[in-house]
């Protein structure tokens, strides 16, 4: 994947649990381990902007962008 996701590593740096986040943002615990562990496919803004709130950090200490095309999308334009 094309971005990589390092909520994990803010959480650390806060000393806060997935449990803590989740309760505070309003979604499931299963739903932020998916973002958390990178397998979510996307992220509503106003979860994003609740989770950058609590942890008051930016998007960009969350998400990070590795430099490549993503896979599905190079054979999309390919075909």
């Amino acid at each position: 994947m094309a971005i990589k996701v390092h909520l994990e590593d803010v959480l650390k740096q806060r000393g806060m649990t997935s449990k803590e986040l989740a309760s505070l943002v309003g979604i499931t615990e299963a739903n932020l381990s998916i973002l958390r562990t990178g397998k979510a496919r996307g992220v509503r803004f106003s979860t994003l902007n609740k989770i950058c709130y609590y942890l008051d950090c930016e998007v960009g200490d969350i998400l990070k962008f590795d430099g490549k095309l993503e896979e599905e999308n190079a054979e999309q334009k390919n075909a």
